[in-house]
């Protein structure tokens, strides 16, 4: 009875993580850019696997990339504050988001056929998709959720929901006021959906990047660890790497050269940053 009551404990808890598994993948990011779990915060890195409650915040002129497990993506402005409240990868796909603040966009590829049910928070507006294209940003003025493709429902507290099913429409709630719906150009659009994309302009590191840059050479061990503490602490996911007598302050996985010179431009006036170089490999 033991070892069955125990196997039937390890499925559940496997069948648990399971669920978790691939709820989302970070793959590219823009710094700054920070995770918080359970209480810690570092910083955000392509590659990393998001769980039920993870938290992920951006800075000035940063931007995110997730790929959902069923395959959906979604993309973060500046600025944004980010929750999975709540997500599930079963036979159907639900997810809970919860954008705080900042800009976001959600697309679903044309050919993906996975059944999900996921509803996308504004702060005050709630938005139920199950397979579209649509950008939202949430402000101290208003909370805005605009569609580009397929159909959602949207509503706010206190408010009856509709129906969006023509691309370009948009709907808003002020702060302090009711909702409203209207329409928008495709110039306004294009200006908008800038605010979520990562830029080869920007500090930006993806799955796979080849190129580093090398914030400073310390042959002090102790200085190389303030240097590396202040990056992380300021969203930049450094790490030190020991050559002989000195020690290399470096980020990683950068997308390419000219992000690899973005984020150089970033640091240069950084205390302890010196003589900052880009470099392709590891």
């Amino acid at each position: 009875m033991k070892t069955n009551a125990l196997a039937l404990f390890l499925a559940a808890a496997f069948a648990a993580l399971s669920s978790h598994a691939e709820i989302a993948t970070v793959e590219a990011v823009q710094y700054p850019a920070w995770i918080e779990r359970g209480g810690s915060t570092a910083p955000l890195v392509p590659g990393t696997r998001l769980q039920p409650l993870d938290k992920l915040r951006t800075g000035a002129n940063a931007r995110v990339r997730l790929q959902m497990g069923e395959g959906s993506a979604v993309k973060l402005g500046e600025n944004a504050q980010f929750v999975i409240e709540s997500a599930e990868d079963r036979t159907l796909f639900r997810a809970t988001l919860n954008v705080l603040a900042g800009a976001f966009r959600f697309t679903t590829a044309a050919l993906n056929t996975r059944r999900r049910d996921v509803s996308i928070k504004a702060k005050t507006v709630t938005a139920g998709i199950r397979g579209t294209d649509l950008w939202g940003k949430s402000t101290g003025e208003r909370d805005l959720v605009c569609l580009l493709e397929g159909k959602i429902t949207v509503g706010a507290e206190g408010h009856p929901t509709v129906t969006l099913d023509q691309p370009l429409d948009f709907y808003q709630k002020p702060r302090g006021g009711a909702p409203a719906v209207a329409k928008v150009d495709a110039k306004q659009v294009e200006e908008w959906a800038r605010e979520t994309e990562v830029s080869s302009a920007g500090a930006a590191a993806r799955t796979g990047g080849k190129w580093r840059m090398i914030a400073a050479t310390k042959p002090d061990r102790d200085a190389a660890l303030a240097l590396n503490r202040r990056l992380r602490r300021d969203g930049y996911p450094s790490e030190i790497v020991q050559k002989d007598n000195y020690f290399v302050v470096q980020v990683s996985n950068l997308a390419g050269e000219a992000e690899a010179r973005a984020l150089m431009s970033a640091l240069r006036d950084v205390p302890g940053v010196e003589l900052p170089t880009v470099h392709e490999g590891k």
